[in-house]
Parts: structure tokens; C-alpha cells; sequence
């Protein structure tokens, strides 16, 4: 049976001080292959990953005559099996009618493709992280762009990080099934019956291109994603696909409006770590971070510093060679945004290394 758990909390104390979230379900995460009901119709799965963040939150929503399913995880056999094993205990006979991909990262779009096939269902995703999840799935790794080399080595990266580089090329399409030829695009603003309740589509921007949050008014939740985390803030980066981007004005300004268009007492249901109350609270701290991160980068560019220079400005972590790369793509992007606000300017050398100072 499905775990029908009550909705207790917890309010966290750290050495960072008070926390003014509060944290529901504690307690109550599901063990693999299992769900947890978090409200009317919509249930909780956990699905492995690896590294420092060892899991990803996915959600199963009742439908009229079948299931939506909320991400997907990694395309891995662990992972496969977990599924495999909440269909067969959890499904009560009816069928996953749609898959819904929040965006193109391979942790909420891995198993996607597998699952739309399994049950002969569409994939509904927004436009911009469908073609470039499709983009990204078809890299080999013999087709490394020299354009991209010439973009780390411009962020500071040495010949053994760009060997490193070379190395990890082509990995993303290992991580996901093939996704279907064509999908069912959702656009910001739309709303999608899901068992006769409302689920508006809040798209914001950043993280990923089109990253897609689902607000249901008559539950007061809201599937956040990666959009909104709660202790941590979500990665946003700049890539060698777009390498002049400024990805972190448009994430300051997608929580800005946020904030303005949600009402505070909705039920958070991240991607990562646990579920959430506290989403004005939440909000205002991911930008106030940011604000001060680029204050200290400000600080720190004094000197005229390259972007792998920065990490210290902005990371408390020791940053390894996991972290390595969305860290380089993380620093780039608070660069670039000091730069649009006329903080900072970039010169480069004759090898071709950006480097940043005051402006």
C-alpha cells in the first residue's frame, strides 16, 4: 500500500542559525520502489543518483484514466528497476497516460523516453529543453568542438582540465533513452487538467532554458523542480553552446516573478532534498545569495582574475574534479551578469584567457 503519512514538520536549526522554512513529510521519504502520498491524487517517489546529491524527487499524479508522471531519473538499471517496481505495486491496473519532463537535464529526463515507449504515451515538455535535450543526447564523444575548447581554455582551464574535458564530452546522451520524435509542448501560462484539478505551467529560466514548475491554486502546491531548492541553490551556468548567455540575470529575474505571481503558502515539491513550506522566504534568500555573491566577486576583481579564479567568491565547498565544470560554468555566469551591470570588465590575452576586473 501506498504510505499515508500525515503531513508533520520540522523547522531546522544549523550552525547557519534559524532556518524559516518549514520541512514536511520528515520522516517519511520512500524507500526505492515505493511511494509516499503527499496530497489528494499526488504521491512521492525517490530514485537514485550518484555523487554528493544521491537522489532526485519524482512525482506520480492521478489521472482520470490513468497516471502523469512527474521526471523520470537517470537511465539506469537502479533506477529502472525502482520504476518497474512502483508499476507494478502502485498502478492498480491503469496505465501512465503522460510523462511530463520539468527540463532537458538528464536526472529529470533520463528515463523519459523509456517510459513514453513502455506505455505508448506522450512526453510533454517545453520547446527549448526538448531540442536541445535531443541536441545534447546525440554528441559523441569523437565530436568535441573546438569552439568549446577554446571556451574553457578562455575560462582558465589548463591542458589537463581541457583533456578532462575531451574525456566527459559525448557522456550526456549515455545518461537517457531516446526520447520520442515529437512531444507535446507546454507553454508558460497554460493549464493542464490533471483528474479535474488545475495545474498552471510557471516557466522560469536560468537553470535551464524553459524549466517548467506546475501550481495547482486548488492543492496549493507546487512541483518546483530544480527551480526552487531548499538548502541549496540550483546550479546556473553559462555553456559552451552559448557562451556570451547571461543565465543568472534571467534566473534573478524568473524568481522575482515568482515570488510576485505565487501566493507564500504553497507546499513545495523539489527535485532534490525534501519537501517545503516557506516559498517567499525561500526565494528572497536564493536571490539575496546571489546579490552578495556578485558583491564579492566584485571585491575579488580588483585583480584581474580568471574564472576558475573566482570559485572562492562563491562556493563554501571544496570543489572537486566532479564539481569542476558546472562550477567554471557558474562562476561565468555571475562574471557576465557583473558585467551587464557595468561592474566588471574582461580583457583577454594572447593565449586567449578572459581575464575580469573592476570596471
Amino acid at each position: 500500500m501506498v504510505n499515508e503519512v500525515s503531513k508533520n514538520s520540522s523547522r531546522a536549526q544549523s550552525k547557519r542559525g534559524y532556518d524559516p522554512l518549514v520541512y514536511r513529510f520528515v520522516d517519511q521519504c520512500p524507500a526505492e520502489g515505493e511511494i509516499t502520498r503527499v496530497a489528494e491524487g499526488v504521491f512521492w517517489a525517490r530514485l537514485p543518483l550518484w555523487g554528493r546529491l544521491n537522489h532526485i524527487n519524482v512525482w506520480l499524479l492521478q489521472d482520470y484514466d490513468g497516471w502523469t508522471i512527474v521526471d523520470t531519473g537517470l537511465h539506469t538499471d537502479q533506477a529502472k528497476a525502482c520504476w518497474n517496481a512502483i508499476f507494478d505495486k502502485y498502478l492498480d491496473g491503469k496505465l501512465v497516460t503522460r510523462v511530463i519532463a520539468t527540463h532537458l537535464h538528464t536526472d529529470h529526463t533520463g528515463n523519459a523516453g523509456w517510459i513514453a515507449s513502455k506505455f505508448d504515451c506522450p512526453l510533454w515538455m517545453s520547446r527549448s529543453d526538448f531540442y536541445m535535450c535531443k541536441v545534447m543526447a546525440a554528441d559523441q564523444p569523437t565530436d568535441v568542438p573546438e569552439d568549446a575548447i577554446r571556451f574553457y581554455r578562455r575560462a582558465g582551464f589548463d591542458d589537463s582540465r581541457l583533456a578532462r574535458y575531451r574525456q566527459r564530452f559525448g557522456q550526456f546522451g549515455a545518461s537517457i533513452s531516446p526520447l520520442p520524435a515529437g512531444y507535446r509542448r507546454i507553454q508558460d501560462g497554460e493549464y493542464i487538467d490533471i483528474n479535474g484539478k488545475e495545474w498552471r505551467a510557471v516557466i522560469g529560466h536560468g537553470h535551464a532554458p524553459e524549466h517548467v514548475c506546475l501550481y495547482c491554486p486548488e492543492l496549493k502546491i507546487i512541483l518546483a523542480g530544480d527551480q526552487i531548492l531548499p538548502r541549496i541553490t540550483p546550479n546556473v551556468s553559462v555553456q559552451p553552446s552559448e557562451p556570451l548567455a547571461d543565465p543568472l540575470r534571467d534566473w534573478i529575474a524568473s524568481s522575482i516573478r515568482f515570488r510576485e505571481l505565487l501566493p507564500p503558502n504553497l507546499l513545495v515539491l523539489p527535485a532534490h532534498q525534501d519537501i517545503f513550506e516557506g516559498l517567499h522566504e525561500r526565494l528572497t534568500a536564493l536571490i539575496d545569495w546571489h546579490e552578495v555573491a556578485i558583491e564579492r566577486l566584485y571585491d575579488l576583481c580588483a585583480e584581474p582574475k580568471r574564472a576558475v579564479d573566482v570559485f572562492g567568491a562563491l562556493f563554501k565547498s571544496e570543489i572537486t574534479d566532479m564539481s569542476y565544470f558546472p562550477a567554471t560554468g557558474e562562476a561565468i555566469a555571475h562574471l557576465h551578469c557583473a558585467q551587464g551591470r557595468r561592474l566588471l570588465v574582461v580583457e583577454e590575452d594572447e593565449q586567449g584567457v578572459a581575464w575580469w576586473r573592476q570596471a
